[in-house]
């Protein structure tokens, strides 16, 4: 069992098995930026567990840091996915852009120390700080 999804043009798309390791809420300004958003709704998966299905080459990678890059669509710029030597082995999958309900719910909101102050978050999740800092 598992979900799948694609970008907004769909010529990227993408199936992932379950179980999803874990979804979270990243609050760091890099994900701010990427998608235009207060925060980006990450499902961490098993890289070996995810199937990219990329029509006439257009997901494309850009390295975001020194250890990091984002995956998007080159066609439509939808962004898709992250990938860390931080985190080997593990792809983060935008929940956005799934088109089938997940296993899970999120669990936390993470680098909240960078969050943005113009957006009220009001749930109960744990919210965490960059662990790095």
């Amino acid at each position: 069992m598992g979900a799948s999804g694609k970008c907004l043009c769909g010529a990227v798309s993408f199936s992932m098995e379950f179980p999803s390791k874990w979804a979270a809420h990243c609050h760091c300004t890099k994900c701010q930026r990427a998608h235009g958003a207060p925060f980006v709704t990450w499902v961490g998966a098993v890289e070996s567990q995810v199937t990219i299905r990329d029509q006439d080459g257009f997901l494309n990678w850009y390295s975001s840091s020194e250890e990091a890059e984002r995956g998007f669509c080159s066609r439509c710029g939808s962004s898709l996915f992250f990938r860390s030597l931080k985190w080997p082995a593990e792809l983060h999958i935008a929940r956005a852009n799934f088109t089938d309900a997940i296993d899970r719910e999120p669990q936390a909101h993470v680098y909240f120390d960078t969050h943005a102050k113009w957006f009220a978050v009001t749930d109960d999740l744990p919210k965490k700080p960059d662990p790095d800092a």
